[in-house]
């Protein structure tokens, strides 16, 4: 671990961020000496961040605490485009419409976590559309592109990986890497900005961007990136069998999200308590040593600090005694997520293949059925056996509901309507 000077870069090594700095021993001097502004893009392609995106999220606010200016930059413009990063097949082209929903909703994600405002500290909401749409092409090849690297560009590991497996790369892609170059240097003018940072797969589009600040006379830039993080067993962080671990409640609730957490691998605990909570690194220390059954409490600190930067402490500990009531105690909570059925549907009766898709807890009703046969579905907390049950009013609890559960860890609660 270095001895970094400055709080941010000792924060980010104490906690397990850093991957690669391009110029350690420049920025952290920096650090030392001013204010400065760093930003980190994120492109509009869902309604929603997710997991996958909350290490980024804690490098802003990182940033911030340590007493600087983070720049959350909305990629309205590069989201038109698509970035070739770590993909093998170019992505889905989006209309206009459809990013400025994405942008309105993504919006939400960062006010648990930033400070907007116009101090010298405050956070700011930029977007590259506001540059990049009305950018004039010849002016742009005529500036930047002369200081732009296509060796560069062809050695890079998103661009190498597609081109040796002779898989399509079309020219609108490669543009990406020059647009994310030049929002650094716009940002730089516009922001003083100096700082980029994001996970280890858009190092290339960081150098790029530092390699034309230089080249374009611009003060010096500096680029920062995070492991791209995976579980203890290699799975892709963000990702479960249900689907991605959106950051919006509208898109998963937040008894999922504190699931989420709650379930992680014994190995990742100490790991993601570095990472996604803010407690003191003395308790994480302690709650890492835990062992066996104990561990267990240390699972649901990080499940109730995870889920309360993101949805508030409050929301948080409602999770966690939904939790308590639904695993510890075998009791129905009413705040476990619901899914709305039909009361006439439910009069005349419903199939259990059916529900178990409409509750999301399988995605068709070939897989509901492996999902009975293999005795993981319980009604009620009534083991179901039976592909041919029907369910009517006469299983709604005292509640007026119906919980329908998948192993020991996903509970829905049906609710006619």
């Amino acid at each position: 671990m270095s001895a970094f000077r400055s709080d941010f870069l000792r924060t980010l090594s104490e906690r397990g961020f850093i991957h690669q700095i391009s110029d350690e021993t420049g920025l952290d001097d920096l650090l030392t000496k001013e204010t400065l502004t760093a930003y980190i893009g994120f492109d509009a392609t869902a309604k929603s961040l997710h997991v996958g995106h909350l290490t980024q999220i804690m490098l802003l606010y990182w940033f911030q605490q340590t007493g600087h200016r983070p720049i959350v930059l909305m990629g309205g413009g590069t989201s038109m485009v698509g970035d070739p990063s770590g993909r093998d097949e170019s992505r889905q082209l989006m209309t206009p419409q459809i990013i400025e929903d994405n942008k309105a909703e993504i919006r939400k994600c960062f006010s648990a976590f930033l400070t907007f405002g116009d101090g010298p500290q405050d956070a700011v909401m930029a977007d590259n559309a506001d540059w990049l749409l009305d950018l004039n092409y010849v002016d742009f090849l005529r500036d930047y592109g002369r200081h732009l690297s296509v060796n560069a560009m062809l050695a890079r590991d998103s661009v190498k990986n597609r081109l040796d497996r002779e898989q399509h790369l079309s020219f609108l892609e490669f543009n990406y890497m020059c647009l994310q170059a030049y929002d650094f240097v716009e940002l730089g003018k516009r922001y003083d900005c100096r700082l980029q940072m994001g996970g280890s797969d858009q190092w290339g589009n960081i150098v790029s961007g530092v390699d034309l600040g230089r080249r374009a006379g611009q003060p010096q830039l500096f680029g920062v990136t995070t492991p791209l993080l995976a579980t203890a067993s290699g799975a892709k962080m963000g990702k479960t069998a249900a689907g991605a671990v959106w950051l919006n409640a509208d898109m998963l609730a937040v008894f999922d999200f504190w699931q989420y957490w709650r379930n992680v691998e014994d190995a990742d605990v100490g790991r993601f308590l570095r990472l996604f909570t803010t407690l003191p690194l003395d308790e994480i220390a302690r709650l890492e040593a835990l062992e066996g059954a104990e561990l267990n409490e240390a699972k649901k600190v990080l499940a109730l600090e995870a889920t309360a930067l993101v949805h508030g402490r409050s929301a948080a500990e409602r999770a966690a005694e939904t939790a308590r009531q639904t695993f510890e105690m075998g009791a129905v909570a009413t705040d476990l997520p619901t899914v709305s059925i039909s009361a006439q549907d439910l009069s005349g009766g419903i199939g259990l293949l059916s529900l178990l898709v409409t509750a999301g807890l399988a995605n068709s009703n070939g897989e509901a059925r492996r999902h009975i046969k293999g005795g993981a579905v319980k009604l009620n907390d009534a083991a179901m056996n039976d592909e041919t049950r029907i369910v009517t009013t006469d299983d709604l609890n005292a509640d007026g509901a119906i919980k329908l559960s998948f192993g020991k860890k996903r509970h829905i609660l049906l609710r006619p309507q």
